[in-house]
């Protein structure tokens, strides 16, 4: 006799399967349609500079998978918060010509 597992023991549900419903839906552009902003930032940070990209509108996988490609053309750490990328130090040239070599509409922003 096959036994049972835990998550088959439910007494009562509501709506059904509930995972699908709490995903947020979020669109995968291609890179020509984005419009990203580069800039350098200190605040709250303990004066260590970082480069932020802001204006991604891609999955969470993709963004994670497009940061190691920029934190290896860099060679520096960086981390993905919300939708946008966070590479330690000033690397605004490196990463415009990187993104425009992606495909990537980008342009700096700030001084």
């Amino acid at each position: 006799m096959a036994q049972k597992k835990n998550s088959d023991r439910i007494v009562w549900r509501e709506f059904g399967s509930q995972d699908a419903a709490l995903e947020r839906g979020q669109p995968d552009r291609p890179p020509a349609q984005h419009d990203l902003r580069i800039q350098c930032s200190r605040k709250g940070r303990g004066g260590k500079t970082v480069t932020i990209i802001t204006g991604f509108q891609h999955r969470p996988e993709t963004l994670a998978s497009l940061c190691k490609k920029l934190k290896a053309r860099c060679g520096s750490g960086g981390t993905v918060k919300d939708d946008t990328i966070e590479i330690q130090g000033d690397h605004r040239q490196t990463l415009l010509e990187a993104l425009k070599g992606l495909g990537y509409g980008a342009k700096l922003s700030g001084g």
